[in-house]
């Protein structure tokens, strides 16, 4: 039987997925942003009109993947699967915003790497023959990780420059078995990566040597180099761990000219107070689904290397002393035609 793997860790697919929607809604601080004008929503504050920020996030979640469905020409019912998680525990924002769909669920957890993943997952089925309309979701939310991750908000901890910014917003893909493009062609999923790093607020660091493993290894397995795609972001490591990873290719002695990072894209910040730049799952998901699909649609990018890292870490094993696990996955994506593959 031929197989779809090449090298090591990635999958070439036979039949490229297509990406036929795409939707977010995000707060107000993310519309205020460089980037405001590619989203679908914006809050006019974070709460969108609940009486939680929990409940905000399922808000969000719902409206991002109306938005998709309703691009791509589609109802829930229509949908094989959902590929989808967050960041709070046991992934509530998502299965509550999944309550009334009716549509077969896959919960997720790949912190903010979530969006990368269930793309990858959800376009392994579909090439697969599995299905035949597949959604990839996910979310974050600035208050409700504060209270999840580190202190409640009123009590107005000083963070360090390391430190970053944790999106509200959520952004959904809607990938189709058939369609026009933008396709999916390769993903390359990552191994687990520690350097040892302890502090919660340099997330960064912690990521960084994930996002480089996982780039090496779709590198070497398409045999591809970094000058093929247009663009090469991750998402999220901010400024600090965007260095790290141009540090790492310059000791391979290849200068990445083309990269760039979500959780740098996202903010403006010299106007934006945000430290490092912007994390959490919405970051990649919403600079994904705002900014860089429309980049594609509008010609301006032909092929693009999507990164979602995560940082795989508790509040528990944070407070224990525990190193933080990094994690990235890699989604090749193109708008050239796919007849024939």
């Amino acid at each position: 039987m031929d197989t779809k793997k090449i090298g090591q860790q990635t999958v070439r697919f036979a039949a490229p997925p297509s990406i036929a929607g795409y939707g977010n809604a995000v707060g107000k601080k993310e519309g205020q942003g460089p980037l405001a004008s590619y989203f679908d929503y914006t809050g006019q504050d974070d709460s969108f009109s609940e009486k939680s920020w929990e409940k905000a996030e399922t808000a969000m979640q719902k409206m991002a993947l109306n938005y998709a469905l309703e691009k791509a020409g589609l109802q829930p019912g229509q949908l094989d699967y959902i590929f989808a998680g967050d960041l709070l525990n046991q992934c509530i924002a998502t299965s509550y915003s999944l309550r009334a769909r009716n549509v077969p669920f896959f919960g997720l957890y790949g912190a903010c790497s979530t969006m990368a993943e269930s793309m990858s997952l959800g376009a392994m089925l579909l090439d697969g023959g599995f299905g035949t309309h597949i959604a990839a979701m996910t979310s974050s939310h600035f208050c409700s990780a504060e209270r999840q991750y580190r202190n409640p908000l009123e009590y107005g901890g000083q963070k360090p420059p390391t430190a970053q910014w944790t999106t509200t917003g959520s952004g959904a893909v809607i990938l189709s078995r058939e369609g026009k493009g933008p396709y999916l062609t390769h993903v390359t999923t990552g191994k687990v990566i520690d350097k040892g790093i302890t502090d919660a607020n340099n997330m960064g660091a912690a990521m960084a040597p994930a996002a480089f493993s996982t780039l090496r290894a779709h590198f070497r397995d398409t045999g591809r180099s970094p000058s093929f795609y247009d663009l090469i972001v991750t998402g999220d490591l901010g400024s600090l761990g965007k260095e790290i990873v141009l540090d790492f290719f310059a000791q391979d002695g290849i200068k990445l000219k083309n990269y760039d990072d979500c959780g740098v894209l996202l903010f403006d910040p010299q106007r934006q107070d945000v430290h490092a730049g912007a994390s959490g799952c919405g970051c990649s998901a919403v600079v994904l689904t705002g900014y860089l699909l429309r980049q594609m649609a509008l010609g301006k990018l032909k092929n693009l290397l999507f990164c979602g890292t995560g940082a795989l870490h508790s509040p528990t094993a944070t407070m224990q002393g525990e190193s933080i696990p990094g994690i990235c996955h890699a989604v090749a994506i193109t708008t050239q035609s796919q007849e024939g593959s």
